[in-house]
């Protein structure tokens, strides 16, 4: 027994000499949960405890100690074994302060070690060697197999968070690598360098019904693409057994892989120098992949050939693969086929002006309908032939009679439904006819290729000719077809629109008219050609309405001119307007003729002043001030005038809280008691402004005041009594409500604010937390138990709960035993009642007696009384 003492202290030197700190290793005697490392060198000093009662000379620590945990003399718990982690193990101690002669002095007190995860364990692949298979041509960055791996430490720590990676490849012929590996889950995929340089070795296609790596079947093929033929045996062939053993080894490609990769698996998740890592070996074949997508197909439209004709031919990597043919287009005419074999058939010619291409989505799957391949999608274009010519409508346009030569008169539009861009769709262009031939055969010119009709001769004159007729002919260069366009001569711009009356005179409206209210019709007229933009006449307002306050809108059909109001008018603002409205073409003057006053005209637009009522800058206003508004502040002013210049004054409505008062003079509107967002979050009120004299008009404006929080409130719990059953221990659910908004509410923080040993909270929402009893009392009791709640402000107070943990019954309440009553008798005083109540009864029957024989003598008396009477 004395040497543990020894090595205890030679540990605690050792530890000095190391520099771990004891100091926090050391407090008082108590209920206490301690953390150690396992595979601690032992002895291991855990904790030092020190009662504060007098008289302790020794220490017993008892409970699960698995004979590797003692305490010294002076309170020194040691481990005297190494602890090894487990999932959810720990160990309950028991320690109590002994006397010189072995009483209990303090305790004992519950201790709980709970062995924390060191990483002392490395790896594990789940087998020694793994083997793959991808086909060639497979897509970049999809897994074909998947590596695994475990580690015995703690899952929760990255003690055991492994990854993943490829340390080689075999081979790696151009230092670049072929595959991946996912870090976090070990699936192996190959990569786009892999999809493109990957190949399968060369071996024999199969088809349907034939076994991969028969002999019969490898001489039936040899006899087939081998000539002539040798007279020696097959088997004696060197060619012949090369080939055979070729297939045999294509048969067993994992005893011969193509690839090898070294993948290593590490943990404390791959990225500390301190991790521990294993390592295993990975076989990959490449195989063949027959399944190629033979697209895109052309084929040339109206193709004249036998058919059904074949197209193209697919193999999927099962010879006993069954295909069927699916058109991805809906609703458009399918003219294909398959086989049995994967050779795709075109049933007839096609036309491109009718379809251009087609999607074909090939579909590999068995007997029993099941794919064996992802289905493969085709695309198949229709090539271009010569077969449509060009198309045109007849066109129309206009030239001017001083049009320049060389001016574009427009474009000849022809349409070929041949391929677009192609040599087939090139058109060409020719002018064959121009009638009439006055004052010249070539009055115009196109451009063979762009289509384009210009000017070639400036002798138009309309009053001979009014318009031409040309005759074009399109070609695509094996067909043509005439086109037609008709050119009409317009007359030049060489008179000026004239107004009927250069003066309209003065209009009066009231200022408060409508906007679109017509004030007058105007009209001028223009000498040119009608129909025509030399003849169209325009109106615009050039003086006289700096605000657009007025409009002019055009009638098409008469050329007249509507004179409207365009935006509310105000007669204080300008009672009256000269307007100046001028008359344009829409087409240019020719040169020399310029507008002049015939083509101007004024009238004088007079408001008439109507009484108004006040008017408000702002017809709404929406305010936010904080909920703790000083009370008198100044929360806005309401700006109002008469348009008129009366004397206005101000008065608030609808204030159904009364906080608010209005200064009825300056339209001040201020608070005059505190507001209080939860009770209300908003004001409505309306602030009316009236004249003081004549008609005393009115007019309002609505205030929105949004009271914004402020946190003055802090969480409060909604039950602040509870119960747990020991039975079940199952947590008390507290919740708590906050009358503030976001951001002065939830989610709040639940805490005791002293760490216990038997009480925990653990949060469930943003407004609720379960308070967990973590040690099964001996007894009920009744405890008041403090919770601190802050809200997310960290706003908040300590607030208790009174938590009855008792027996319960099997509806999980509180069972409550019957008590002792005071208030009841013994047998003396029970008989003494009954005695009394027996007595009253007798007493009561001998004065009912006494009543009736009384009544009876009476009755006899009266009627002795009546016979004497008689």
């Amino acid at each position: 027994m004395m040497r543990r003492p020894h090595l205890l202290c030679l540990a605690v030197l050792v530890s000095i000499a190391h520099g771990i700190g004891l100091d926090s290793k050391k407090g008082p005697l108590r209920n206490q949960d301690l953390d150690v490392p396992e595979a601690t060198p032992v002895p291991y000093p855990i904790y030092q405890f020190t009662s504060a009662v007098e008289g302790v000379s020794s220490y017993l620590v008892s409970g699960e100690t698995e004979g590797k945990i003692s305490i010294s003399s002076d309170g020194w718990l040691y481990l005297e074994q190494e602890l090894e982690w487990s999932p959810e193990k720990s160990y309950h101690l028991e320690i109590e302060a002994l006397s010189a002669d072995g009483e209990r002095l303090d305790g004992p007190y519950e201790v709980v070690l709970h062995v924390i995860d060191v990483n002392n364990n490395d790896p594990v692949f789940s087998s020694s060697q793994y083997s793959g298979r991808v086909r060639e041509h497979s897509p970049a960055g999809i897994p074909f197999m998947q590596v695994s791996a475990s580690d015995a430490d703690d899952p929760e720590t990255p003690n055991a968070h492994l990854r993943f990676s490829i340390d080689n490849q075999i081979p790696s012929p151009t230092n670049t690598p072929y595959f991946g590996i996912n870090s976090e889950n070990g699936e192996i995929f190959i990569t786009e360098e892999g999809q493109a340089s990957l190949r399968a070795r060369p071996t024999l296609t199969y088809k349907r019904g034939e076994v991969p790596g028969n002999a019969d079947v490898l001489k039936r093929k040899f006899d087939d693409y081998c000539t002539p033929k040798s007279l020696m045996p097959l088997e004696h062939n060197p060619f012949f057994t090369c080939v055979q053993r070729s297939e045999t080894r294509q048969m067993n490609l994992l005893q011969g892989p193509d690839y090898a990769l070294i993948v290593r698996v590490e943990d404390l998740g791959g990225n500390s120098p301190n991790a521990r890592s294993n390592t295993v070996r990975v076989d990959i074949a490449i195989i063949q992949n027959l399944w190629i997508n033979p697209g895109p197909v052309m084929i040339r439209e109206n193709l004249q050939a036998e058919y059904p004709m074949l197209l193209v031919s697919v193999h999927a990597n099962d010879p006993d693969a069954l295909y069927r043919l699916l058109q991805k287009e809906r609703g458009a005419p399918f003219p294909f086929t398959v086989s049995e074999d994967g050779e795709i058939f075109v049933t007839g010619p096609l036309d491109r002006e009718e379809k251009n291409m087609y999607i074909l989505v090939v579909i590999a799957e068995d007997q029993q309908g099941v794919q064996l391949e992802k289905p493969m999608e085709i695309s198949v274009r229709v090539q271009d032939e010569n077969d449509n010519g060009p198309l045109c409508d007849e066109a129309v346009f206009e030239v001017q009679e001083n049009e320049p030569s060389g001016s574009v008169v427009g474009f000849l539009r022809a349409f070929d439904a041949d391929e677009e861009d192609s040599l087939n769709s090139l058109l060409n262009y020719t002018l064959l006819s121009q009638t009439p031939t006055r004052p010249s055969s070539k009055m115009f010119h196109i451009d063979q290729v762009k289509a384009k009709i210009q000017v070639a001769n400036v002798k138009f004159q309309r009053s001979e000719v009014s318009q031409y007729e040309l005759i074009f002919s399109v070609s695509d260069g094996v067909h043509s077809t005439k086109c037609k366009a008709i050119i009409r001569v317009i007359d030049i711009n060489n008179e000026i629109p004239i107004f009927e009356k250069n003066d309209y005179g003065i209009y009066s409206i009231p200022e408060l008219a409508e906007v679109g209210t017509t004030l007058l019709t105007i009209k001028a007229t223009d000498a040119d050609d009608p129909g025509t933009g030399s003849s169209k006449v325009e109106y615009h307002i050039t003086q006289g309405d700096p605000h657009n306050l007025f409009a002019i809108k055009l009638d098409e059909t008469t050329g007249e001119g509507t004179v409207y109001i365009a935006q509310p008018l105000d007669y204080e603002v300008q009672g009256i307007y000269h307007l100046k409205i001028d008359a344009r073409n829409q087409e240019p003057l020719v040169a020399g003729v310029e507008y002049d006053e015939r083509s101007t005209a004024v009238v004088v637009i007079q408001l008439v002043d109507v009484d108004e009522p006040p008017k408000f800058e702002v017809e709404a206003l929406n305010v936010n001030i904080a909920e703790n508004f000083t009370v008198g502040d100044l929360i806005m002013k309401a700006e109002a005038r008469d348009p008129e210049g009366k004397t206005i004054k101000f008065r608030m409505e609808e204030d159904e809280q009364g906080w608010l008062q209005l200064d009825v003079d300056s339209g001040e509107l201020k608070t005059k008691a505190a507001l209080d967002r939860e009770k209300v979050e908003e004001l409505t009120i309306k602030i009316v402004a009236y004249e003081t004299e004549g008609n005393k008009q009115e007019s309002e404006m609505t205030v929105i005041i949004h009271l914004q929080d402020v946190n003055d409130n802090h969480p409060v719990l909604q039950k602040t009594q509870g119960f747990i059953c020991v039975q079940k221990m199952t947590p008390l659910t507290l919740t708590a409500v906050d009358e503030d908004n976001h951001p002065f509410s939830e989610p709040f923080t639940f805490s005791i604010p002293r760490k216990s040993p038997n009480w925990e909270i653990k949060p469930v929402d943003g407004t609720s937390a379960q308070l967990i009893l973590k040690k099964k009392p001996s007894t009920e009791q009744r405890i008041s138990v403090p919770i601190n709640i802050k809200d997310n402000a960290g706003i908040g107070v300590t607030q208790k709960i009174d938590v009855h943990v008792c027996n319960c019954t099997s509806l999980g309440y509180c069972y409550i035993e019957p008590e002792a009553h005071g208030w009841k008798m013994g047998l003396s005083g029970t008989i003494g009642i009954l005695g009394g109540v027996f007595g009253f009864i007798v007493l009561f029957l001998i004065i009912i007696m006494y009543r009736i024989k009384k009544r009876n003598k009476k009755n006899a008396a009266a009627g002795v009384e009546t016979r004497a009477m008689l």
